[in-house]
Order: C-alpha cells, then sequence, then structure tokens
C-alpha cells in the first residue's frame, strides 16, 4: 500500500514521518539535519512506494520543496502553526507517564528534546483530520546523521 512522507522543515533540523493512511500507522519517525534530507527522502522512495510528501509550510519549506524536485507525485504544503508547541501535549498521549515518575512535572521529561518528528505527526494527523497510532516502539527523538 502507498505511504506518504510528512516533514516539519526547519533551517537546521527537520522531523519526518513515515505513515500509511489508510491504516493509520506511523512506520518511522526521525530527526535529521536539513542538508541530509533530500538523500534521505530518496533513499525512502527507493524503498517504500510513496505516494505523496506533506510539508508544513513554516520555516524552509519553500527551500525544501525545491529539494524534492525529483519526486515527480504530489507535493503538498499543509499549515504547521503551534506543531512545536502542540508536540509537547502529544507527545504525553504517545508516551504516557506511569508508575512514581507521575509525581514529577511533566515538562522534566521534554527538556531539550527534540519533538520535530511528533511535530510533522501533527501536520499529517491535522491533513487527515484523524490520529494514527505507531506500528511499533518508535522513538521520536532517533536522529539519522
Amino acid at each position: 500500500m502507498p505511504r506518504v512522507i510528512t516533514i516539519d522543515p526547519g533551517k537546521s533540523k527537520c522531523g519526518l514521518v513515515l505513515a500509511e493512511i489508510s491504516e493509520k500507522k506511523v512506520y518511522k519517525a526521525i530527526i535529521l539535519k536539513s542538508e541530509l534530507l533530500e538523500n534521505y527522502v530518496r533513499h525512502l522512495i527507493s524503498a517504500e512506494d510513496i505516494s505523496q510528501i506533506i510539508i508544513g509550510n513554516g520555516t524552509t519549506s519553500k527551500e525544501i520543496r525545491e529539494k524534492l524536485y525529483f519526486f515527480k507525485k504530489a507535493i503538498i504544503t499543509f499549515e504547521e502553526k503551534n506543531t512545536t508547541y502542540r508536540a509537547k501535549a502529544r507527545y504525553f498521549e504517545l508516551f504516557p507517564i506511569s508508575g512514581l515518575k507521575f509525581l514529577i512535572p511533566r515538562e522534566v521529561f521534554i527538556l531539550n528534546k527534540n519533538l520535530d518528528a511528533i511535530s510533522a505527526l501533527i501536520i499529517l494527523e491535522d491533513y487527515c483530520k484523524t490520529k494514527f497510532t505507531l506500528n511499533q516502539n518508535i522513538n521520536f527523538k532517533t536522529w539519522q546523521k
């Protein structure tokens, strides 16, 4: 089944999610340096049946779109307002606090964390108007270097 790539673009790093829309499942979620994005997307396209790419309309979206010129299918630019802010709440929906950790303020768990992949997930969920689940234990803070 065709999959979709969603990108939360940024000047120095990007969040990227690979998901199946019909199953509402996320298969991959990573953060990568912006200069590595083009090659990583090329790799995904060669390995997966990608039907479209959704890019958040914020920082550097135009430049990212131009870098992905080689993708001959739909590239959609979509609203990403407040996704970074909303990513903090979505993090705890995906990874609930349990045990005695519940007594510690939530902010401690996301302090200095990179939530760009969760922002990409939120862009996808807003675009599809539905929540997605994780196919496996995905670490949204994984860096591709």
